[in-house]
């Protein structure tokens, strides 16, 4: 998928994520925030001034979250970003009321939407991750500005093909045909057994 079709599963099919900002003293604080609107390059939420979490996005202007749907681990799917984050002000409040109509019940007078503005995720990066497929199935996007090389691990020139990688890799995701052997970065859980078994010190992190 593109990074705007990700956006977009986070703001309709999972909508609620818990978001991550810091507080003065560098302590991260966590809360759920509904995704309201998305396009190919941006999120879009809105809260309320008087909040706390308010402060630490004009102070910070950054934000992380995570989104999950599904009824258990195995059938579960998430994605999680991080972005910079804008102020728009309450210009796209009508809209985002309109696509969202239970705001309704929550601030429903003009005088109480005084204390709403909108804000807007953007120039960050993101991971798509589903435990629901076999193997397991992780991508990486960007959106925006933002420019990340893909982490994890690979296997470098000092690969000898003897396998030993293969044998606690609990994905079965290294390919053995090539010499240096290749990690299929899609179905990689990250979990660094392949690191540490090496014989040739051949697999990076990065």
């Amino acid at each position: 998928m593109s990074a705007g079709r990700y956006l977009k599963y986070l703001q309709e099919e999972i909508h609620t994520a818990i978001a991550a900002t810091i507080d003065d003293g560098g302590l991260p604080v966590t809360c759920a925030v509904d995704m309201m609107d998305a396009d190919e390059n941006s999120l879009y939420f809105l809260t309320a001034k008087g909040k706390s979490f308010y402060d630490r996005l004009k102070k910070k202007g950054y934000i992380a979250l995570t989104g999950m749907k599904g009824k258990s681990t195995m059938s579960c799917s998430a994605i999680s970003l991080r972005g910079k984050v804008k102020e728009l002000g309450n210009t796209l409040l009508p809209r985002l009321f309109e696509k969202n109509p239970y705001m309704w019940k929550i601030y429903p007078t003009q005088e109480s939407q005084n204390a709403l503005t909108v804000f807007q995720i953007y120039d960050g990066s993101g991971e798509w991750f589903d435990l629901s497929k076999t193997p397991i199935e992780r991508f990486s996007f960007t959106f925006g500005k933002m420019k990340v090389e893909a982490g994890g691990y690979f296997i470098t020139t000092g690969c000898t093909g003897c396998g030993d990688c293969e044998t606690v890799c609990p994905q079965s995701c290294i390919d053995l045909i090539s010499v240096p052997a290749v990690i299929k970065q899609a179905h990689c859980l990250h979990c660094g057994n392949c690191y540490e078994i090496c014989p040739a010190k051949a697999i990076e992190r990065r």
